[in-house]
């Protein structure tokens, strides 16, 4: 009976270690208490020899975060080697991206590495299970590389959640994510909303429902249990209906207003259901309506040059 292959989940920090005793200050802050000591088979390279691997999952970086990490290199150095594998005259990160960047930021000519031979599978695997551990990867990226490794290494959802140290039902839940509009899933990424909203728009299959219900969900600061609620509203033609009526009604209104500050006078929106109407321009004088009149002809003027 073959041997069934461990996932790299549990095994992680033999790979990438995670302390590292030194002077000074370290990357979290805390003070180590002995000096210095390479990691076996550390050695240092020419920064400009290294480069990040283009299928790594992660591939947004906090602005402040990586300033933070810069000013602690510039004042410490990298204090945890990256992990790397040799590609032909140059080497390929596989763990510390974010240290690498925040040492080119901090100008360093030299970054400690550690090099390990690993085939594209485990590259992969090793790449998403350290950003899982330290929570830098968003919804969407994440959601991603668990495709990756289903559809170009031919894994099960369970053998994908063996290999990272998460439950199927996680995986499954992440990977659903992916089914949304993908100005939905842009506007996750951003963190204008949460997996919350998230899984609950999900049971919209409509996508421009989808869009719609997600930027109502940012303008009004719903909470995860208002959507919910709008949802059911929503699936019901009648409520749908009377949904739309109201953002027209909001859109109009802000029209409106937009039009009275150039006008200088009221104006009013009469739609119909047909997408027609009207716009009245109230003036109340004749002074006000040769007013009126110029302002349109300036307007007229300034869009023919």
């Amino acid at each position: 009976m073959a041997v069934r292959k461990k996932g790299l989940g549990k095994g992680l920090d033999s790979l990438i270690p995670n302390t590292r005793s030194t002077q000074g200050k370290k990357e979290d802050g805390k003070k180590p208490e002995e000096k210095e000591e390479k990691m076996p088979g550390e050695q240092l390279v020419k920064i400009t020899k290294v480069e990040p691997n283009r299928e790594q999952p992660r591939k947004h970086f906090d602005e402040d975060s990586l300033m933070e990490l810069e000013d602690s290199i510039r004042q410490f150095g990298v204090l945890q080697p990256l992990l790397v594998r040799k590609n032909k005259d140059y080497y390929e990160i596989i763990a510390g991206e974010r240290r690498w960047r925040a040492a080119k930021r901090a100008g360093l000519k030299e970054v400690p590495v550690i090099v390990k031979d690993f085939s594209e599978q485990e590259i992969l695997e090793i790449g998403l299970i350290e950003n899982i551990q330290r929570e830098n990867l968003n919804p969407i990226e994440e959601a991603m590389a668990y495709k990756k490794l289903i559809e170009e290494f031919h894994l099960k959802q369970d053998e994908v959640a063996e290999r990272v140290s998460k439950s199927r039902t996680v995986v499954t839940n992440s990977m659903r994510l992916l089914k949304l509009d993908e100005k939905v899933q842009q506007m996750i990424i951003d963190e204008m909303l949460t997996t919350g909203h998230a899984r609950a728009l999900l049971s919209l299959e409509n996508k421009e429902d989808q869009q719609i219900l997600a930027n109502r969900i940012f303008d009004e600061k719903l909470s995860v249990r208002d959507v919910e609620k709008l949802i059911k509203e929503w699936k019901n033609p009648k409520k749908k209906k009377e949904i739309i009526k109201e953002k027209h009604a909001f859109l109009y209104e802000d029209l409106e207003e937009k039009m009275k500050s150039v006008m200088g006078t009221k104006v009013s929106i009469h739609s119909k259901s047909s997408g027609k109407g009207k716009i009245e321009i109230e003036y109340y004088s004749e002074e006000e309506l040769e007013h009126v009149f110029y302002k349109i002809m300036s307007i007229k003027r300034g869009e023919e040059s």
